[in-house]
């Protein structure tokens, strides 16, 4: 099974303390309102992401990456969960970034990491503390959105504090 995606990326900031190769995959049915990523809404567009060149794919940045994120493709539940498993096979964590609110438990199974919810651009993305996204270790359980969250005010004042000393 499979679907579509653009040419993946290796990521630094969407799993905290994960280097992850990131599939973007074409076909989101959610259409959110100022979404930065209008051209994954169009199924037909990139290129058809076999479980052969998912893992060639694989094979080529295994030694650089710890985990493997998927923006979308839970509306094509067994393509994702195949490439799920793979990429557990290879002894790599794994997250899916959903602009939906609840995940299939089949897909949810095979997950380290979860991103629910979808872009409103009033709430802001997981950088926001009032976004109605959520980021999941789901082994653990655990909401993580603080660590998206950048505090610029404790920042300067520990600078401040080492000048001072």
């Amino acid at each position: 099974m499979e679907f579509n995606c653009l040419p993946p990326t290796i990521v630094f900031q969407e799993v905290p303390d994960e280097i992850s190769l990131c599939f973007s995959i074409t076909g989101c049915k959610i259409g959110c309102k100022g979404c930065h990523s209008t051209e994954l809404w169009n199924e037909n567009y990139g290129s058809s992401l076999t479980n052969k060149a998912f893992i060639a794919w694989l094979k080529k940045y295994q030694s650089l990456i710890s985990c493997v994120i998927f923006f979308g493709g839970e509306w094509q539940p067994n393509a994702l969960i195949e490439k799920l498993l793979i990429a557990k096979n290879f002894g790599l964590k794994t997250c899916l970034y959903s602009g939906e609110k609840h995940i299939d438990i089949n897909i949810s199974q095979q997950l380290n990491f979860l991103k629910t919810g979808a872009w409103k651009e009033h709430l802001g993305g997981l950088e926001s503390p009032i976004t109605n996204q959520v980021f999941r270790d789901l082994t653990t359980g655990e909401k993580l959105n603080h660590l998206f969250i950048k505090n610029h005010h404790n920042n300067h004042s520990e600078g401040a504090n080492n000048v001072a000393a």
